[in-house]
């Protein structure tokens, strides 16, 4: 079975990250999505965490590589960054069918919020 290939980031500004809703899942997760044809991992990350969020972002350290699979039982790896914003507003960001609410939390709120237990240990890496 093929990997399914993806990458995304962890947004920080001081002590609060970029939360997204997905209504698909109803989850509260972090920006992410697949990559494109030949595009690398890091221009996958920026690409989808603008698109998912309407942040121009500069990537930070490498954080993790998460594997699991998915509700559709296929096998995911996505590898996360951490990222700081050059550019761009979470209040310009237009509901859609794939991300209806992009929100920044506090961290201690983050984690409460967050869906997924691997999100939760993402959150605890960026110290």
């Amino acid at each position: 079975m093929d990997v399914i290939r993806a990458a995304g980031g962890i947004i920080l500004s001081g002590r609060s990250v970029v939360l997204v809703h997905r209504p698909k899942y109803d989850d509260w997760t972090f920006p992410k999505g697949k990559l494109d044809g030949s595009e690398g991992f890091r221009d996958a990350a920026l690409r989808e965490v603008e698109e998912e969020t309407g942040l121009t972002c500069r990537l930070g350290r490498w954080l993790s590589d998460v594997e699991y699979v998915d509700s559709g039982g296929r096998q995911k790896m996505v590898r996360y960054w951490l990222m700081e914003v050059v550019g761009g507003d979470v209040a310009d960001h237009e509901p859609n069918a794939e991300i209806d609410a992009v929100e920044w939390a506090p961290v201690q709120e983050a984690a409460e919020r967050l869906t997924y237990g691997f999100d939760r240990k993402l959150l605890a890496l960026i110290g």
